[in-house]
């Protein structure tokens, strides 16, 4: 049900840009480079402390990501190649932004912000290695409370609101305790499926 609520929703946000793109014939791979190299300014833009912008590149480019495998379905380019190259870059453009974060933190001295990150980093990691080496075995498994669009939303929350208080720190804290009860959900999930092999 959480993955058709998902599906719903991305169709009516991504629709109307889809349309548009689709008549001008762009190639998904440019949306693809473009997502990722967002997300790659917005690990510098975390580095260098300014959050507040970091979070609003962050929701472009996480938009970007919902639209590429949207149009190459809308106009008949879906391809392998495309498909790996989309998880590739939706993998590194996380760790890029994780990274970032680590690295503001290593260098603030801030303790607490280095464990959240690393836990969230390992988690968010497990979560999309679970599916992959679970589809890899040819099972299913696309269930999980919080995917990587969970994620990506608090995480820019997190970075816009930032001003306030110990905000990222909930944000990330929020993304390292749902990314594991995800994790958990994933194992079980497989788990089941193979009890009547």
């Amino acid at each position: 049900m959480l993955n058709e609520v998902r599906g719903i929703l991305a169709y009516r946000f991504t629709e109307p840009v889809v349309w548009l793109l689709a008549k001008r014939s762009l190639n998904p791979i440019v949306i693809t480079w473009i997502g990722f190299l967002l997300n790659a300014g917005a690990g510098i833009l975390i580095i260098n402390g300014h959050l507040f912008i970091a979070g609003i590149v962050v929701l472009i480019g996480g938009y970007a990501d919902t639209i590429d495998g949207a149009l190459a379905r809308r106009t008949n380019q879906v391809t392998k190649f495309g498909a790996i190259l989309d998880s590739t870059f939706d993998r590194l453009s996380e760790a890029i932004l994780l990274l970032g974060l680590l690295v503001l933190y290593v260098s603030e001295q801030a303790e607490t912000g280095i464990i959240l990150v690393s836990v969230v980093l390992v988690n968010s990691l497990m979560v999309s290695y679970i599916r992959a080496r679970a589809e890899a075995s040819g099972l299913e498994c696309r269930i999980g409370l919080f995917t990587r669009v969970e994620r990506v939303i608090i995480l820019v929350l997190g970075l816009l609101l930032s001003q306030i208080e110990n905000v990222l720190y909930i944000a990330l804290g929020i993304i390292a305790v749902f990314s594991l009860i995800t994790v958990i959900q994933r194992l079980l999930y497989v788990w089941k499926q193979t009890q009547n092999e």
